[in-house]
């Protein structure tokens, strides 16, 4: 049967205690010494006793194992440090070129404020001759390119007008053709329908000649009746009532 499980806490009994820690150094020193020769490393171990006795292992020498320790240790503080400082840098880095881009913006903007006050003729009190003739051409170009552009436009304009009046022609000579079509389908009758303004004019023609024949009888009339008032004879209406009141008489007797 195999051993039981030894609970790891710390052995009360000091013999044994002393015994237990003997034991396990050589088993500690016997597992470095295999590691070393199994897997070509170099390994080395340091063991103080509770009473501050030194035990050490070392298969290619103790100082030379702590030197190369501290130089790796120091080179790993270092890329620590350096890594560090590279990425405060970086940051600086980006702040600088973000407050450069902010100062060429603001330069630009400023630059183009200037340009653009002498451009259309203000602050040219600090201009000398040179700058001014370079102003000079600036505008020429400036208005050439202006003009180009304008005529381009109008051209532009000028095609298509052209080709809506094109469309236009061809939409009316469709609708030519169309309409030549239908009369050739449904030929004119011979009984014209005469149109609204001469229907319109043949009823006023009518009307003023019914109107002078009422005149004309309403006057014969009136001439013949006898006895009638001036009234009578302006209304055209009181003559006919008075002819009518004896026989309205007669109907009351």
């Amino acid at each position: 049967m195999g051993r039981g499980k030894i609970e790891i806490k710390r052995i009360d009994n000091a013999s044994s205690r002393q015994v237990t820690f003997s034991k396990r150094r050589t088993g500690l020193f016997k597992k470095a010494q295999e590691l070393s020769i199994l897997c070509d490393a170099e390994v080395a171990v340091i063991v103080f006793s509770n009473t501050g006795k030194l035990f050490e292992f070392s298969n290619s020498g103790m100082k030379r194992t702590l030197s190369r320790y501290n130089k790796s240790l120091g080179s790993a503080d270092a890329a620590v440090a350096e890594s560090k400082t590279q990425k405060e840098d970086s940051k600086m880095v980006e702040i600088l070129r973000e407050e450069i881009t902010k100062l060429e913006t603001k330069q630009l903007n400023i630059t183009y404020l200037c340009d653009y006050r002498q451009l259309l003729g203000k602050d040219l009190t600090g201009l000398g001759v040179k700058e001014l003739q370079n102003l000079e051409q600036q505008l020429n170009e400036g208005l050439l390119s202006v003009k180009a552009r304008k005529e381009e436009l109008l051209m532009e304009q000028l095609e298509q007008s052209r080709v809506q009046e094109q469309r236009v022609m061809l939409e009316n000579e469709t609708l030519r053709r169309q309409i030549e079509e239908l009369r050739c389908l449904f030929p004119q009758s011979e009984h014209v329908v005469p149109s609204f303004l001469q229907y319109q004019r043949t009823e006023r023609k009518n009307s003023l000649v019914n109107t002078g024949t009422r005149c004309l009888n309403l006057a014969d009339n009136c001439g013949n009746e006898k006895g009638s008032s001036d009234s009578a004879f302006h209304l055209g209406l009181s003559a006919g009532v008075q002819e009518e009141g004896p026989q309205e008489r007669n109907l009351f007797k």
